[in-house]
């Protein structure tokens, strides 16, 4: 079962997992991409862009 929750900046995801990694995302023409391994080609994927960190 998949659930999403948001609430005061903070995410909760509840889903069936396959793989979790990080990307940057990075200029392509006029918009930008984030690369991926071609076996995901045609699956789901949820993009969550973060706030920057502050320096501390």
């Amino acid at each position: 079962m998949r659930t999403i929750k948001a609430f005061n900046g903070k995410l909760e995801l509840k889903d069936d997992v396959e793989v979790i990694y990080e990307k940057k995302v990075t200029k392509y023409g006029t918009g930008a991409k984030i690369d991926c391994m071609r076996v995901h080609i045609g699956k789901t994927a949820y993009v969550i862009i973060r706030k920057k960190r502050s320096s501390r």
